[in-house]
């Protein structure tokens, strides 16, 4: 095989769920692809990997300071869906079933990879919680053990904020199902029967 081509199959396997077989099929459809279109991909990717930035307020994708999601003054300020990923925020928002805040935090506390929740946006969240809008908090985590132990370090933080609901996604998703495989139907169902922690 064409180094150049090993090395094409070499880095697009790297990706999450490609292996080896498809990463050749998208190596060959690359090439047999106008060469213009393979550099607007290329340019599309670098600058998204360069020029993306974090909403200061939410801590999800951004094109500047603030997310479109904050920015949207339709939307219910008084709720914030806590995530762990930008895609679990673009999972519930594809179910059209949600129209509060989010609150990204960037993973979950998981001692055996070396995340504290000193790593994590919990702090953020803490401080727009203090600005006094928010009258619920949605824990739309994992429920994975990590995810437990996250989802109880958050109700321990926000505690102390009097009046404040704390609830979590009613547990239509399975025990360790991570939620962006979850059917956009259970999510919607987890969403409108969640419970109070």
């Amino acid at each position: 095989m064409s180094k150049l081509l090993n090395d094409v199959v070499s880095e697009l396997s790297k990706l999450p769920g490609v292996g080896k077989r498809t990463a050749l099929r998208l190596a060959i459809h690359l090439l047999r692809t106008d060469k213009t279109e393979v550099g607007m991909l290329s340019d599309s990717i670098t600058r998204f990997r360069n020029e993306i930035k974090y909403c200061v307020r939410c801590n999800n994708l951004s094109d500047g300071d603030i997310c479109p999601i904050c920015a949207d003054k339709s939307r219910d300020g008084s709720i914030i869906c806590v995530v762990e990923h930008v895609k679990d925020v673009i999972s519930i928002e594809n179910t059209s079933q949600y129209n509060g805040l989010y609150h990204v935090l960037g993973g979950i506390i998981s001692p055996m990879q070396g995340i504290g929740p000193s790593d994590l946006k919990i702090d953020l969240l803490a401080e727009n919680i203090a600005k006094g809008d928010i009258k619920e908090v949605i824990l739309a985590l994992s429920t994975s053990v990590e995810g437990e132990t996250t989802a109880f370090y958050i109700c321990r933080k926000l505690s102390g904020f009097q009046g404040l609901k704390v609830s979590s996604l009613a547990r239509g998703i399975g025990f360790g199902d991570e939620l962006e495989y979850a059917d956009e139907l259970t999510i919607a169902h987890a969403i409108h029967n969640r419970k109070t922690i």
